[in-house]
């Protein structure tokens, strides 16, 4: 989708729906998933990460990919459908204003042991890839143990 147009409202919902996802990009010619915490704001994709990593500036100008889903997070009572929402465009490093800080809540203390120091990304997606899986409640499968 070109970027001047607005993504999937129907995927942007679903993002919201979650605090976290995962960074997909690559970082010396190998490929690489980092956890981020997103948030959704003007049609963009604001990210949260330690920037003790690195990732944000391997990112920086880069296409990246940033996915998320309710896996671990469907209720079998209530027979909630799995989904998965996957955002691919280009990324930036931004400096959000204090009202889009505010909407990331607090962070972690501490990212691999070391002082969690934020670093933030925006994603201008271009394409938006969503998938869903319909279950009734007793069709999904729980691990015992």
């Amino acid at each position: 989708m070109p970027s001047d147009e607005t993504p999937a409202p129907q995927a942007m919902e679903l993002l919201r729906r979650v605090p976290y996802g995962r960074l997909a990009t690559s970082m010396r010619a190998l490929p690489f998933l980092a956890v981020a915490r997103h948030v959704v704001s003007d049609g963009r994709i604001l990210l949260r990460m330690h920037s003790g990593f690195g990732y944000h500036e391997a990112c920086d100008g880069s296409v990246v990919t940033y996915g998320a889903d309710n896996y671990n997070a469907v209720s079998a009572d209530e027979g909630d459908s799995l989904w998965s929402v996957q955002f691919t465009g280009p990324a930036e490093i931004v400096h959000p204003c204090p009202e889009q800080e505010e909407l990331f809540g607090a962070a972690p203390v501490r990212a691999n042991g070391e002082p969690f120091a934020p670093a933030y990304l925006r994603v201008d997606p271009h394409f938006v890839t969503e998938h869903t899986l319909g279950f009734g409640a007793s069709q999904l499968v729980r691990h015992a143990g």
